[in-house]
């Protein structure tokens, strides 16, 4: 099976989420981006395309199925690349799992675009130096105590006692708030999930991914952004 992603160039942001778990898997995939320029998005987005209307990327296109949304793809690409448990209470947990994960990366993008995104951050800095205080305070602690407990039950090596894309989305997700925040991370007691990150960026696929260009450097661009005045 061979799909095309479809996601912004420059930059990881939520694609990169979809991106670990095809690398993670071996899968063939094409970045279409990155060849034909985001212009190739267009026709999905304005629905000139077969398939489902996608509202935004990234999207996947397999076959004839077009995806969007980044639980939804990874709903569907884990069965397929033994990347998610065969029991159905297992699957509707990692879908539960990977939906909070989009909530905390979309907290996480509101710290520097408090007010909106078609605003510079340079013209709502006071509103997300307030916005990051709460997120530094409260909400890190809050959704990673969650995930080090959720790892706790899992076993202590996997959140569903074995690998899955919830394992690398964790990944992604901690390298993510490390390089946006890494003085309030440091504050962070966070064992089993710096524990998982470590093994996930260990895995052979995954590691030579990270080593390749093909791995966009995290910047301030993305989702996760280090400005050093909302890291406290």
């Amino acid at each position: 099976m061979s799909y095309a992603l479809y996601y912004w160039t420059g930059l990881q942001g939520r694609g990169e989420f979809v991106r670990l778990c095809l690398e993670d898997a071996g899968a063939t995939y094409t970045d279409v981006s990155r060849i034909e320029g985001d212009d190739a998005m267009t026709p999905f987005l304005e629905g000139q395309h077969e398939g489902a209307l996608p509202f935004a990327p990234p999207f996947l296109k397999s076959g004839h199925l077009v995806i969007a949304q980044v639980a939804n793809i990874l709903q569907y690409l884990g069965p397929r690349h033994d990347l998610v448990p065969d029991s159905e209470s297992r699957r509707l947990y990692a879908h539960q799992l990977q939906l909070t994960v989009s909530d905390i990366v979309a907290e996480a993008h509101d710290t520097h675009h408090p007010v909106s995104t078609a605003q510079y951050y340079e013209d709502q800095r006071d509103e997300a130096k307030k916005r990051a205080r709460d997120f530094r305070e409260l909400r890190i602690p809050k959704y990673l105590g969650y995930f080090e407990k959720a790892l706790e039950r899992g076993g202590g090596r996997f959140v569903l006692h074995q690998h899955s894309y919830v394992d690398l989305s964790l990944f992604q997700l901690m390298a993510g708030l490390e390089y946006a925040f890494p003085k309030a991370m440091a504050k962070q007691e966070l064992p089993l999930l710096r524990d998982l990150a470590r093994r996930v960026a260990d895995r052979p696929n995954i590691a030579a991914y990270l080593a390749s260009d093909r791995r966009v450097p995290f910047n301030t661009t993305g989702i996760f952004r280090h400005y050093p005045e909302l890291d406290g």
